[in-house]
């Protein structure tokens, strides 16, 4: 048992030696005299070794500050690359003789920067090359952020030195979807009383001693009746409204990733704009469903949205007259902001709740505060107005589809011909045959020109 334990031992210790007695193979120039010699590429601080096939007795560099060289014999040099460029090795014989011009490229080096690519960025089809004195990346990747990270990578290796040949796969178009929703409710609700007596003076006349009452158009109620020469009169006034409005924009927009797109739904408004020559100008402001958005795909499925996005209408009832001119104010709901989601999400981006109330209590002085006769010289009005507003955005990564699967609304129109229109009284409807009257089939609230993933 011993004798086993010992020969394996000294079968271990005799492969040990002869492994630390193997070379380890490393880069060789050979240079061969009265034959040209192929260039030396030695990466940045990195060597290589040039051997000639016969002794040299001089060496020189011409730029040192390039490559660094020193003899390991008769026959070897040692060759370091100390920055990138290009460079000369002459190697001249004893007896003073031209033996060969050799170029040494030196270049980064890229074998590290190869291997921390792969690290960063595994799976990635990225190549890699030097050009004189920096890098180039090609071939695909597969979102906008490896590409970023592949060139900060790079910059470490060749600083401002790096070129972008890579390009990005993927879908690269980004389809937005915003949804406005305002909804206004107000209720309005008045109660008032007034009460009259009159009674005939000197010249025959009714004089009133009393009275209060609402100053709305409102509803009312009036009992009259008289005693001798007094007449009275009660009247009960009442108003109650409500009301809601419900504002709603669907804008849709496309725009290539990086590339900001812009969108008006409504018109241009003229205002005019005073100059310092006591000229007047007009200038245009639009209002409508407006819609700026500058969309990158970030990774894969991951979408960053800068957004300006704004709902304007005119609003007479606030505007104001200027030397002869009527100019008419704006209501606008707007928002401007950055976000970031995946495709399909939705995020809501703004949002407001708006509670106006107001109470008004209208009466003369002591009478009012007697009981229940009291009221007839009180009139109170109540008012609440409420509005509600979201903005909703969803982006969609798309692709273009065939023409041919494209639908318009007018494909859903048909013009009657003279025959249906005068003898009939048909006027335009759907298609009955044929493929429009397919595309006439389909609902309006479908995707029209983009395939969504």
């Amino acid at each position: 048992m011993n004798m086993k334990r010992i020969l394996t031992a000294a079968y271990i210790g005799a492969a040990l030696a002869s492994t630390a007695l193997t070379p380890v193979s490393a880069e060789v120039l050979r240079v061969l005299q009265g034959q040209a010699s192929e260039a030396l590429n030695v990466p940045m601080n990195r060597a290589v070794v040039v051997e000639s096939d016969v002794p040299f007795a001089e060496l020189s560099i011409a730029n040192p500050g390039i490559a660094d060289i020193s003899t390991l014999s008769d026959r070897s040099i040692y060759v370091l690359g100390k920055a990138p460029g290009r460079t000369t090795l002459t190697l001249l014989s004893p007896e003073g003789q031209l033996i060969s011009n050799v170029d040494v490229h030196v270049t980064p080096d890229i074998a590290e920067f190869k291997e921390r690519l792969q690290q960063i960025l595994p799976g990635e089809n990225i190549e890699v090359r030097t050009a004189n004195d920096g890098i180039v990346l090609s071939g695909q990747v597969s979102s906008t952020a490896k590409l970023d990270r592949a060139l900060d990578l790079a910059n470490r290796y060749a600083p401002d030195r790096v070129s972008n040949l890579m390009v990005v796969g993927g879908t690269q178009q980004v389809m937005l979807k915003v949804r406005f929703a305002e909804m206004n409710r107000s209720v309005t609700k008045a109660l008032g009383g007034s009460f009259r007596a009159q009674g005939a003076g000197s010249d025959g006349n009714f004089l009133a001693i009393g009275g209060s009452g609402l100053s709305s158009a409102t509803g009312g109620v009036g009992i009259g009746f008289g005693i001798g020469d007094l007449a009275f009169q009660v009247t009960l006034e009442a108003l109650e409204s409500k009301g809601m409005v419900r504002t709603l924009a669907e804008p849709n927009l496309t725009a290539l990733s990086g590339q900001e797109a812009k969108f008006l739904a409504g018109g241009e408004y003229p205002v005019p704009v005073s100059q310092d020559d006591d000229t007047i100008t007009v200038e245009y402001k639009p209002f409508g469903v407006e819609l700026n958005f500058t969309p990158v795909v970030v990774d894969q499925d991951i979408i960053n949205l800068t957004i300006d996005a704004a709902v304007s209408s005119i609003d007479p009832a606030n505007g104001i007259a200027i030397d002869g001119f009527q100019i008419d104010a704006f209501k606008r709901r707007e928002t401007s902001t950055t976000v970031e989601m995946r495709d399909g999400e939705s995020f809501a981006i703004a949002g407001l709740l708006q509670d106006d109330f107001r109470d008004d209590n209208s009466q003369l002085p002591w009478i009012s505060d007697v009981p229940i006769l009291g009221a007839l010289f009180r009139s109170a009005e109540y008012q609440r107005s409420q509005t509600e507003l979201v903005i909703i955005v969803t982006p969609h990564l798309v692709t273009p589809v065939a023409g041919e699967a494209l639908a318009l609304p007018t494909d859903r129109v048909r013009i009657p011909t003279e025959r249906e229109l005068f003898l009939f009284g048909e006027v335009a409807g759907s298609p009955k045959k044929g493929a429009a009257a397919e595309v006439a089939g389909q609902d309006f609230s479908s995707s029209y020109g983009y395939v969504m993933e």
